[in-house]
């Protein structure tokens, strides 16, 4: 299968603005690209680009006052197959870990291990070790949240997703790697895009979505809360310790966003 990507963000800058972007499919991915998700912007200025402490590919530019078009498309290879979990994968004691893993334990902005390790604890803590466990968070949390795109907010975090029990995928995947942390199971976020691919067709618009990764038996498997089902075309562009780190766009200084489309489709044969 062929999956063809891209987005196209406007936005409106009152002055020169500094930005950072991390919007490149994820070198992980690299055998898979057919045709580059290379940015453009118009107007045209400079961008450069850097590996994050993480491995995601990030772009820097000054962006000129007035609006800004930034955008890319791409296409990529894809298996066809649908999203697999990690059967028989065990949990590891802490103690026996890599040490580029621990940090991911840890609370970090979004997801505050502190504040619901009690919780997790009581919640899932009588629920056998490894993957039922992360399938158990995955399963509470699934139910827990309502969906509901109008409340999004970037202020959010775990917590407030657990106590108020509303939010997106990224306010799934926060709440869940946050109840595996307080677990002892290593999570982190993850970011990129999502297909409708086999789904029935659906007229809202399309965004990035957010889900995690979990550390068991010896690799990183991905989990979704938000759909809690296999889905097909799943297509990674960032990881970090939460959407801190894979912020599609960080603007430092004042900004409007005018206009956000994002795509994902299955493509023609090449």
């Amino acid at each position: 299968m062929h999956i063809a990507l891209g987005y196209e963000l406007f936005y409106d800058l009152p002055q020169p603005t500094p930005m950072l972007l991390t919007l490149n499919v994820h070198d992980s991915r690299a055998a898979d690209i057919l045709v580059p998700d290379l940015m453009t912007t118009t107007p045209v200025v400079p961008l450069t680009t850097y590996r994050d402490s993480f491995g995601n590919i990030c772009t820097r530019l000054v962006a000129p006052a007035g609006r800004v078009r930034i955008a890319g498309a791409g296409t990529v290879n894809d298996t066809g197959l649908p999203d697999t979990l990690p059967q028989n994968a065990w949990q590891h004691e802490v103690q026996d870990l890599p040490d580029d893993v621990l940090m991911y334990l840890m609370g970090s902005r979004y997801c505050e291990t502190d504040e619901l390790t009690s919780a997790a604890w009581s919640l899932f803590g009588h629920t056998p070790l490894g993957l039922p466990r992360v399938q158990a968070v995955c399963d509470f949390v699934h139910n827990h949240i309502k969906f509901d795109y109008g409340a999004a907010r970037p202020t959010r975090t775990a917590l407030h997703a657990y106590q108020e029990r509303i939010g997106v995928c990224r306010d799934y995947a926060h709440l869940a790697l946050t109840f595996c942390r307080a677990l002892n199971i290593p999570a982190r976020y993850c970011t990129g895009y999502l297909s409708d691919i086999n789904l029935p067709y659906t007229p809202v618009p399309m965004d990035f979505a957010g889900w995690f990764e979990a550390y068991l038996g010896g690799a990183w498997h991905m989990f979704d809360p938000r759909n809690n089902a296999p889905r097909w075309g799943r297509v990674l562009i960032g990881r970090g310790r939460d959407a801190t780190d894979v912020a599609i766009s960080t603007t430092f200084g004042p900004n409007t966003l005018a206009g956000f489309t994002v795509w994902t489709h299955e493509a023609g044969t090449f």
